[in-house]
């Protein structure tokens, strides 16, 4: 049976928003290492701007309590604005949710800390509003395990998806001929994504037999993998 969460991710039906990776929010977090955490968010922000995805960044009470994004994210991102709010759900800022719908797109991807809070009420908000939601399992942080599970639990029971950084990445690239994305995205493999990364290196020095002095940082030059 054909449904909405059948239809694959792709840069024309889709969008993404960050919201409040921001260090005391960071500093909750108990359910993912924060490093893996950081690592995770920034693979999902550098795929959202190699494919062009509208971006919605937002932050909560910035001055006050929970701190400025984060640089990392930030950089990905230079000059783009980051939506200041003041509730801890979203949905109920009005700016956030005029940059959803200018978006125009009906699949919106979240990425939030913390999960049982940031994360789950605008999600539930933005499915009965009649968006198709998914969330970023690796790319969002609970004060614990069980509160993280729980509310991914709760999420995928209301009709939201659970997917996770790297499986984001690589359905937006889905065909290695598409080769207008291939350097980037083999590229933030190697930079991040640990073992597979260290076997494109494998493949491109070893297999195909570049000289790996040739290599520039994070491009893979040959043939597809």
């Amino acid at each position: 049976m054909t449904t909405k969460f059948t239809e694959l991710l792709t840069p024309a039906n889709c969008q993404i928003a960050f919201i409040d990776h921001q260090p005391q929010m960071t500093f909750g977090v108990a359910n993912i290492d924060r490093q893996s955490l950081i690592n995770n968010v920034v693979i999902a922000a550098k795929a959202a701007k190699t494919f062009k995805l509208p971006v919605t960044l937002t932050a909560v009470e910035t001055e006050s309590f929970s701190g400025y994004l984060w640089p990392q994210l930030l950089n990905v991102f230079p000059g783009h604005e980051v939506i200041e709010r003041s509730s801890m759900n979203s949905w109920d800022d009005a700016k956030f949710v005029a940059s959803v719908k200018a978006a125009n797109r009906p699949k919106l991807v979240l990425a939030s800390l913390w999960t049982e809070v940031c994360l789950c009420m605008p999600a539930l908000d933005a499915l009965a509003a009649g968006y198709e939601v998914y969330f970023i399992t690796d790319a969002s942080g609970g004060t614990s395990k069980e509160a993280h599970d729980m509310t991914v639990q709760r999420l995928i029971q209301a009709g939201a998806a659970p997917i996770t950084t790297l499986q984001f990445l690589l359905e937006l690239q889905r065909d290695w001929a598409r080769k207008e994305t291939y350097n980037e995205v083999t590229g933030m493999v190697k930079e991040h994504c640990g073992a597979y990364g260290v076997g494109i290196e494998y493949a491109v020095t070893m297999v195909h037999h570049y000289p790996q002095s040739a290599l520039k940082p994070h491009v893979v030059v040959g043939k597809s993998h």
